[in-house]
């Protein structure tokens, strides 16, 4: 397994395809010294917000929870039956021009999203490296850009994507073979404004993202989404804004459950991949533990302390990382609309 930064890796040479997964991790963006407004809170230890999967049928300013329609977190049968066979059958080893190739082919499996997207997929594909249950024939490409919000992806002429194409260029695959995404993207500065016209904005720009990126690599097949980690150790409007974002996430997919033909994604011409819920990253700080009684962050336990973040509160430090590395390694080796293609056959 080599892990090879763009920054360090030598101009005008390419990057060999061996057997086992390629990972190429893009160098990080970095920020200076955060400023006194920029500083973390670590106050702010909880906001008695309930995290979608525990809120089920239950509201947030009256707009019902859970990942799914109807308040709940499965996905329902016909999308989920539908999503395994796309799995199992369509994302499968492909050679440059896109034809299946079990023997020599590769499937791409490439991050779309911001700063924090690409911080926390590295540690994904650090965390992948060496890891003998993957499918050697993955190529796993970091396409996730600091400083590069919503409104940047869902421009078909942003810089975004060529930059995704160079990097898919030096990892020596094609954007024939990208068949899978994991997106995690959101506005800059996470405010989104009044809910839910502010949501709203955020999906309808995840929906161009994910239509442009099927018009780019057409046999891409899937794309999970994830939502923003906890934001209030940075600023209330952070915190909102971070919360709020999986609202447009969940709208985005229920509108393909419901049939919205800009988000088609079976038959010829299909204008989007098949789109589900990968990682639910948002949980309620170190939820009310300290108060007698009190509980965490959510039902299953998950919590975000100040620790997880950087001095600013917004981007993750290590453990934070390692926090999201490890949901993205449990769901993609267990899910299944994953484990076909994520894992060894």
């Amino acid at each position: 397994m080599r892990l090879i930064s763009w920054q360090d890796r030598p101009r005008g040479r390419s990057v060999s395809a061996a057997l086992g997964i390629l990972v190429l991790a893009a160098g990080l963006a970095v920020a200076g010294p955060p400023t006194a407004a920029q500083a973390s809170d670590c106050t702010r230890t909880h906001t008695g917000r309930t995290p979608l999967p525990d809120l089920r049928t239950g509201t947030y300013l009256g707009a019902q929870g859970g990942l799914y329609p109807g308040g709940v977190n499965a996905r329902p049968a016909a999308h989920d039956s539908a999503g395994r066979s796309l799995a199992a059958t369509q994302v499968v080893p492909r050679d440059a021009a896109g034809a299946a190739d079990p023997t020599n082919g590769r499937i791409v499996f490439a991050s779309i999203g911001m700063s924090n997207t690409t911080q926390e997929f590295q540690a994904f594909m650090q965390a992948a490296a060496g890891d003998t249950t993957i499918n050697p024939r993955l190529v796993m490409v970091d396409g996730a850009q600091g400083g590069r919000a919503a409104t940047d992806w869902a421009d078909p002429n942003s810089t975004t994507w060529q930059i995704l194409n160079d990097r898919l260029r030096q990892a020596g695959v094609t954007p024939a073979q990208v068949q899978t995404v994991w997106l995690k993207q959101q506005f800059a500065g996470d405010g989104l404004g009044a809910f839910p016209s502010g949501a709203q904005k955020l999906r309808d720009s995840l929906r161009s993202i994910v239509t442009i990126a099927r018009s780019r690599y057409p046999n891409l097949r899937i794309v999970h989404l994830s939502s923003r980690t906890y934001g209030d150790d940075s600023t209330a409007t952070r915190g909102t804004g971070a919360y709020e974002q999986a609202f447009a996430v969940k709208w985005l997919i229920e509108d393909q459950i419901a049939g919205d033909p800009r988000l088609a994604y079976a038959g010829s011409g299909a204008p989007a991949p098949w789109l589900a819920w990968g990682p639910y990253l948002w949980a309620d700080g170190l939820g009310a533990d300290d108060v007698v009684g009190g509980v965490p962050g959510r039902s299953d336990g998950l919590e975000w302390s100040c620790a997880d973040y950087q001095s600013d509160g917004v981007h993750p430090s290590t453990s934070g990382r390692k926090k999201v590395a490890q949901a993205l390694i449990s769901f993609y080796k267990n899910d299944t609309t994953a484990a076909p293609w994520f894992r060894r056959s």
